[in-house]
């Protein structure tokens, strides 16, 4: 099994007709991923490799039968396509667009709540199924299908860190999630740790997080009382020196808090087995998940 995409998901992509959206829906129909339509305003009638272009999220979603939307428009336009695809009904929305500002993505948390919308990002590498469905931009072949551990990590290129190692040392994955690292954004930790934790096929997580904000602070607590599967957990930005920000908007340091060393602190208290050594991360799930 799997968390949130196989398969059987049906992907439109909004900004498909753009330099982006057209590498990117590429590299994914290369992959496997059922994309049944693009979304380009204006451009409605036209195809790109034999997918259809609709106007609209809506017109798309009627005519295919699409249940997720990958969104590559840039930032000035993506807040208003991300909600777009809420009003259209669209279960699973990946939101890949890094720049977004703030304010747009506090309107969009707020819209989320009454809606039966999922939103994965914004500035994110997506979600990947392996073997079966990738919506996002992470390389493909460094996964493996089959395998017992969930991914999730707030960190696009330390995910694909992780699954590589994970790969090396034999152990494939059941999906892997990018959540992204704004300040605010749609999915976090616990969402995808309760929906590996309900998954039979996932047997173990490893769990990305970097300095800034609480999120795996409370990540740790909601393991450490409900969690019934071994969690590896690492923490990027050990030599972060305060006040600086270290590549997302939402790793900073600020006021004392928001430090590796306390989200470290938390994972052991919690019982996450903590890797401090990013290189032997594979190995040590090899230990600890076999």
């Amino acid at each position: 099994m799997s968390i949130l995409v196989n398969s059987q998901t049906r992907v439109l992509v909004q900004g498909i007709t753009g330099k982006e959206g057209q590498f990117h829906a590429r590299q994914c129909i290369d992959y496997g991923t059922n994309i049944v339509a693009g979304v380009t305003p204006g451009k409605g009638g036209q195809a790109m490799d034999g997918v259809s272009v609709y106007d609209t999220v809506k017109d798309a979603r009627e005519q295919t039968g699409a249940n997720a939307s990958m969104i590559l428009v840039p930032p000035p336009f993506a807040a208003e396509a991300i909600l777009e695809a809420i009003d259209a009904g669209v279960e699973l929305i990946v939101c890949i667009t890094e720049g977004i500002p703030v304010m747009d993505m506090l309107r969009i948390k707020n819209y989320l709540k009454t809606s039966d919308s999922r939103l994965i990002g914004p500035n994110c590498p997506g979600i990947i199924t392996p073997g079966e469905c990738k919506i996002g931009i992470m390389p493909g072949a460094i996964h493996k299908a089959g395998g017992p551990v969930g991914v999730v990590s707030r960190s696009g290129t330390l995910t694909y860190e992780v699954v590589h190692q994970l790969t090396q040392v034999g152990l494939g994955q059941t999906t892997c999630i990018g959540i992204g690292g704004d300040p605010v954004n749609g999915t976090g930790f616990i969402d995808c740790l309760e929906r590996f934790n309900d998954d039979p096929q996932t047997e173990a997580v490893v769990m990305v997080g970097e300095i800034g904000g609480n999120a795996e602070e409370k990540a740790s607590a909601w393991i450490a009382a409900n969690m019934k599967k071994p969690v590896v957990g690492f923490i990027a930005g050990l030599t972060a020196p305060p006040g600086r920000r270290m590549g997302h908007a939402g790793a900073i340091v600020s006021g004392g808090q928001g430090t590796a060393e306390a989200k470290i602190k938390a994972m052991q208290e919690s019982g996450l087995h903590v890797c401090k050594d990013l290189g032997r991360l594979g190995l040590l799930c090899k230990e600890v998940f076999v």
